[in-house]
């Protein structure tokens, strides 16, 4: 691989692949690299000040100009114009609106995390009043189901975004929100009525409710189970179900907990239905459950990435999943769910933050830089920026240390959505 060489600005043309020595907020492009695209561009570095900028040959679609000094051409200073004036340029001026939407994207983060934890306590609320006020705690889920499923449905788009790490020991409550929060993303898709997403949300949200049962020494065991405790463990869906029966839930929510672990093709537990004999909306929550799992066990250690997940769901276990779901949980979350770490086509490290449901394949992409403080991260709009695409998924261990903990992507995965703005939004924690 060729080093990069340093060229001077008589010598900028269109489809070479540059670097420019400037700090982020300082030029008016959304990289600090990047291959020239046409003669505006060249103009725009020219105004920067700089007297030459280095080049990437390897990435470059034309071939290098000698090199030289700025000081061999006397035509050189010519072409050096002084720095813009930012009132004065365009392109700066985009660069600074840029900047405040990123601040405000920062801004409606923050507000997102505080309504996924608000909205995770009020779920540990209901579990541990379930049984000490039924009544009242069921009609509080349905309540909270219910303001889910009315900002999931109604809003035009739906945006999923990637939660931060802020809260700890209430795994079991994020799995649950999770599960509600995917099923009822794919409700949305499909175009199910409102009143049956409203039943969908109560089954999800009531998918595990049988595991109160199970003793913490088998239900948080780090090491596989033995096929005994396994088989005991399998028993959750049962007393899930006369949970359901004592708590007087819809017959649709007790279908869902009875069926939350039916695979399409019959291997599943505990009646082996096949296809499409598990229920409908049965099938939407198994493959949010399963997904979650995968995500999220209970050796984080076992944790799979959001889209090493996705893919091996695709890949090898596709069979035990309505198929036609299985396309709309795909279609909804994207090849690079939010969480994921991807490396951009201009060599760029990032992480995908949100995701708008309608246009999965343009995320909204954390990035890393190491001349931009963390706490100021650029976040990049894919929808916005044409020129480039996502090359490949990567894994955390494969990311170097200082960019994993400039990125630093949930262990536990969790999603919400934006329920403050028009237009929703998905985020990953």
């Amino acid at each position: 691989m060729l080093d990069n060489a340093n060229i001077t600005m008589d010598q900028l043309r269109v489809g070479l692949y540059i670097h420019l020595d400037l700090k982020w907020f300082e030029h008016p492009f959304a990289f600090n690299h990047f291959k020239i695209k046409n003669e505006q561009q060249i103009k725009t570095i020219r105004s920067l000040g700089l007297k030459a900028v280095r080049c990437n040959p390897t990435l470059s679609e034309v071939p290098l100009p000698p090199q030289r000094r700025p000081q061999d051409t006397p035509q050189q200073a010519a072409l050096i114009a002084e720095p813009e004036d930012i009132s004065l340029s365009p392109a700066l001026a985009a660069k600074y609106v840029m900047m405040e939407r990123i601040q405000q994207q920062r801004t409606a983060a923050v507000r997102i995390e505080n309504a996924f934890v608000n909205t995770a306590n009020t779920i540990c609320d209901i579990d541990k009043n379930l049984f000490s006020k039924p009544s009242e705690t069921v009609r509080q889920a349905a309540q909270l189901v219910t303001q889910i499923a009315d900002s999931i449905i109604s809003e035009p788009e739906l945006a999923i975004h990637v939660m931060g790490d802020k809260m700890g020991g209430e795994e079991l409550y994020f799995h649950t929100l999770n599960v509600t929060i995917l099923s009822m993303m794919m409700a949305r898709d499909i175009k199910l009525p409102q009143a049956v997403v409203g039943v969908l949300g109560m089954g999800a949200l009531f998918h595990d409710i049988g595991c109160k049962e199970i003793p913490n020494k088998i239900r948080l065991k780090m090491e596989p189970l033995t096929q005994s405790e396994r088989h005991f463990n399998e028993l959750h869906v049962q007393y899930g179900i006369d949970i359901g029966r004592r708590l007087q839930f819809a017959p649709s929510t007790l279908a869902i907990i009875g069926e939350h672990h039916e695979l399409f093709d019959g291997s599943g537990y505990p009646a082996k239905r096949k296809g499409e004999s598990i229920g409908l909306l049965s099938r939407i929550v198994v493959i949010a459950n399963h997904y979650d799992e995968l995500c999220n066990p209970v050796n984080i250690n076992d944790a799979m990435t959001p889209h090493e997940a996705l893919s091996l769901m695709f890949a090898k276990l596709r069979n035990k999943f309505d198929p036609k779901l299985l396309q709309v949980f795909i279609r909804c979350l994207g090849v690079y769910p939010p969480g994921t770490i991807v490396q951009l086509s201009n060599g760029v490290i990032g992480m995908i933050t949100t995701i708008n449901t309608a246009k999965p394949m343009k995320p909204m992409i954390m990035i890393y830089d190491a001349d931009v403080p963390k706490e100021e991260a650029i976040l990049v709009d894919m929808e916005r920026e044409t020129d480039i695409n996502i090359a490949k998924a990567i894994r955390p261990a494969q990311v170097p240390r200082e960019i994993y903990n400039y990125l630093s992507p949930r262990k536990r995965v969790s999603y919400y959505f934006d329920a403050g703005q028009p237009g929703q939004e998905a985020v990953a924690r």
